[in-house]
């Protein structure tokens, strides 16, 4: 049994591409592409109860002091400086050797505004623990009109 398909004019738009060509230029195959592996990411997990938040992101293989985190208002910035090594060796022979530097950044925005001033981090065996807690509410005052 023969299989029939619709002829579909737009079907070539609908797969539009733009990097194709260049891929194709280089001799790369996507799947290549594709399989190669990724700087690592910053993962986070964020909790929230009625005095702050919990923010636990793990950042494994980084040094303390390669680690700064920023809050401004309700803006929370870390951001993490990273050196990987990694190099197999036969004898004398280096077989495959691996590196990544680089920075990690990842910021997020909380509901409430921080207290700068009670926040905590505590970094230990790959995890930045970030204790922050929330900013008394302003109360509003009247003003007396004259």
């Amino acid at each position: 049994m023969a299989n029939v398909t619709r002829f579909n004019p737009l079907a070539e738009l609908t797969r539009f591409d733009p990097f194709r060509e260049f891929d194709e230029m280089f001799g790369l195959p996507r799947t290549v592409l594709r399989t190669m592996p990724e700087e690592p990411q910053i993962r986070m997990d964020v909790t929230e109860d009625d005095k702050g938040y919990l923010v636990k992101a793990e950042i494994p293989g980084v040094r303390r002091e390669d680690i700064k985190v920023s809050i401004d208002g309700n803006r929370v910035s870390i951001e993490a400086e990273i050196h990987k090594e990694k190099e197999e060796k036969k004898g004398e022979k280096v077989i495959r050797s691996e590196r990544y530097y680089g920075q990690q950044y990842r910021g997020f925005t909380l509901a409430h505004d921080i207290d700068q001033g009670q926040a905590e981090a505590n970094y230990e065996n790959g995890v930045l623990s970030l204790a922050l807690p929330k900013k008394a509410p302003r109360s509003a005052t009247q003003v007396a009109v004259k």
